[in-house]
């Protein structure tokens, strides 16, 4: 009786496990798919949906906290600006400085022009509306130019135009005397080198030791060493 009894209880025990692995099995399925169906919708979503997900989040906190700081009658930038650490205060700057003046450098002639023309249309007076439909009427269809259109005697620059030229290129050459074009060899310095490579290694030399062999090197250029 005891031993009908034991595997009695052994087959139960194991309709207990089997069920149980057939519920985790199933919960794994049910997971499986939801996983699927949420990666479907993420891969519809745009490229940039995390990005402005948190622009979204960070402008809802951020009208929250404005919205709290006003009720208790405060100052919400300043309450901002105590939240900023100096490094990050100075990063920030130095973020808005570069977006200020792209012009890091010459990349290639395309960009500079490009980047000039933009420096000049900055610096465009306003548009006068008065002065530009007089001018249409005094010129009529010469105003659009043409292939045979000719304006050298028809127009005259003002000199507040002319003086605006002068002083753009007062500040191009300005500009100019700041910067120096790197270059490769110094025709004053000593040739001790045989080829490029030889020359890389003579400056490193020079860089670790230069300072300690100094002397020996005007010995041996003078011809007085020991």
């Amino acid at each position: 009786m005891e031993k009908s009894k034991s595997t009695t209880d052994k087959l139960a025990e194991r309709k207990a496990r089997l069920l149980e692995l057939h519920k985790q099995r199933q919960e794994a399925r049910t997971q499986n798919h939801q996983e699927v169906v949420a990666e479907d919708a993420r891969k519809k979503l745009p490229s940039n949906w995390e990005a402005r997900k948190r622009q979204a989040e960070w402008l809802l906190a951020d009208d929250k906290a404005r919205e709290e700081a006003q009720s208790a009658g405060k100052d919400y930038e300043r309450l901002k600006l105590l939240e900023v650490s100096a490094i990050d205060a100075e990063r920030i700057e130095k973020k808005k400085k570069r977006k200020d003046n792209p012009d890091l450098g010459f990349s290639t002639y395309e960009a500079q022009t490009a980047r000039q023309y933009n420096r000049l249309v900055k610096t465009m007076p306003a548009r006068d509306m008065v002065k530009y439909e007089k001018q249409k009427a005094e010129l009529g269809d010469a105003f659009y130019g043409g292939p045979n259109t000719t304006l050298h005697s028809r127009t005259k620059d003002t000199p507040g135009a002319i003086n605006a030229m002068v002083k753009d290129l007062d500040q191009q050459i300005e500009r100019r005397k700041k910067y120096s074009r790197r270059r490769i060899y110094n025709d004053d310095a000593d040739v001790d080198f045989i080829n490029e490579r030889n020359s890389k290694f003579n400056k490193k030399l020079d860089r670790f030791y230069g300072e300690h062999t100094a002397e020996i090197k005007q010995n041996l250029e003078r011809g007085t060493a020991i």
